[in-house]
């Protein structure tokens, strides 16, 4: 048997174990450590298993990784979240399907600061939740609003999956999280207007909004969202002017947070436990993950099947833009049935090469998976974020969920079509960087 039919073969066992509930990371390690032994022999994989798993994680790089999740945690801690909602309800709560578009601009206000999809679709679930159900919003369109808006944890910086990326692809994690800048702020609005025409087409999801505060009161509200703005100008205008390294960025930004939390009297020393296993047990499972990717990347590479992949791609006489339309239709079937983690460790080192090759920018490369698995964490019938919301709210179908984040999905979708024809989105403001 060839080394090419291996791979294949090796792959399709790796996804089998992953769909039978092995842990994401031990599947990709067992077989990339069994696949390489089998190509390479007894002695050779041993070796290689010795040095792969510290390889894979003794990288200076990486040491932004817990940083950044500990920042989110922190700022979960300090209720950060439930005054982005109190500010945004203020601003939005008057329009018909208000609570909803507030709930989305909390999420992406609270994504600032944590870079975690799952995160955030948790915090919101607790905090926006409870008072949409009290206004007797129809269960699909205020969970539906939260799953969406948790997405965007990935999107806009700092994202744990950006950083990731970046890692894989050796590219500028500070020009990463400024690409996804714009295209977050763009999916924030797109979300905010696909609640207003669902609401518009079916009034009975939700009722009539409150009555419109006030400019003054609006304005005073703001003032609940100043330590948000100032950790993100502190994080992402430090990186972006070369005051920081992505590295110490984070160093700061979890500094910050932490200072946030104490001066408001909101971290007391079991919140700051809670805040410090959560980061621990977050990052145990990133760098499981890693490990076993790295694991895998050593099998795949004696097996040739990334390069020949990659080499039919190239010849098979498709457009560039056919073959990225492909790409990310591929992408997007993976990530209604992968961990988003997996499918870029897994995917990157094959497709990347494939994509510079026709002339594609790394830096939009890299927002494009971003954008494809902000669909996977809510599409049936993994998408994490649905599980993590029908765990807290036991009583809502998951059917019922997933009808609710159809409309979103196609918002996401419209997302990446819009990046398609107008990169310059996605790398106007990296190419600005310093």
């Amino acid at each position: 048997m060839d080394a090419t039919t291996i791979g294949v073969i090796g792959f399709a066992a790796m996804l089998a174990l992953m769909f039978i509930g092995v842990p994401i990371g031990a599947a990709m390690g067992a077989v990339g450590f069994l696949g390489f032994a089998s190509v390479n022999g007894w002695n050779s994989a041993l070796n290689m298993l010795g040095l792969a798993p510290y390889s894979a994680v003794a990288s200076y790089v990486l040491s932004v990784v817990p940083l950044f999740v500990l920042m989110g945690h922190l700022a979960n801690e300090a209720g950060i979240g439930q005054e982005l909602y109190s500010t945004a309800n203020t601003w939005l709560g008057h329009r018909r399907g208000g609570l909803a578009m507030a709930t989305v601009a909390a999420c992406a206000g609270f994504a600032a600061i944590s870079g975690s999809s799952v995160a955030t679709a948790a915090t919101m679930t607790t905090v926006a939740l409870p008072e949409m159900r009290r206004m007797g919003y129809d269960p699909s369109l205020s969970t539906g609003s939260v799953a969406a808006g948790g997405t965007l944890g990935i999107l806009i910086p700092p994202s744990v999956i950006f950083l990731i990326y970046g890692f894989m692809a050796e590219q500028s994690i500070g020009k990463l999280f400024l690409a996804g800048i714009l295209p977050g702020i763009l999916l924030t609005f797109m979300f905010i207007v696909t609640i207003a025409i669902v609401t518009w087409h079916n009034p009975a999801l939700c009722p009539i909004g409150k009555e419109r505060a006030p400019l003054s009161e609006r304005i005073l509200a703001l003032r609940d969202v100043w330590a948000v703005a100032l950790l993100f100008l502190l994080v992402i205008g430090g990186m972006y002017g070369g005051v920081f390294t992505a590295t110490e960025a984070a160093g700061m930004g979890a500094f910050g947070t932490l200072l946030v939390a104490l001066l408001r009297r909101r971290l007391t020393w079991p919140a700051l436990l809670r805040a410090l296993t959560n980061t621990v047990e977050t990052t145990a499972v990133i760098t499981l993950i890693l490990i076993g990717a790295v694991v895998l990347g050593y099998f795949l590479a004696v097996t040739q099947l990334p390069m020949k992949l990659a080499t039919a791609l190239a010849t098979s006489g498709l457009s560039p833009t056919g073959i990225m339309l492909l790409i990310i239709a591929a992408y997007l079937v993976m990530g209604a049935f992968m961990d988003e983690l997996a499918m870029i460790l897994l995917t990157v080192p094959i497709l990347l090469p494939v994509t510079q090759a026709i002339g594609y920018d790394p830096i939009w490369f890299g927002v494009i998976i971003v954008v494809v698995c902000q669909a996977g964490m809510i599409a049936p019938p993994v998408g994490i974020n649905v599980f993590v919301i029908s765990s807290m709210v036991k009583d809502v179908p998951m059917q019922q969920i997933y009808r609710g984040i159809m409309p979103f999905l196609v918002a996401i979708v419209v997302l990446l079509g819009v990046l398609m024809i107008w990169p310059e989105i996605a790398l106007y403001l990296p190419r600005t960087m310093k």
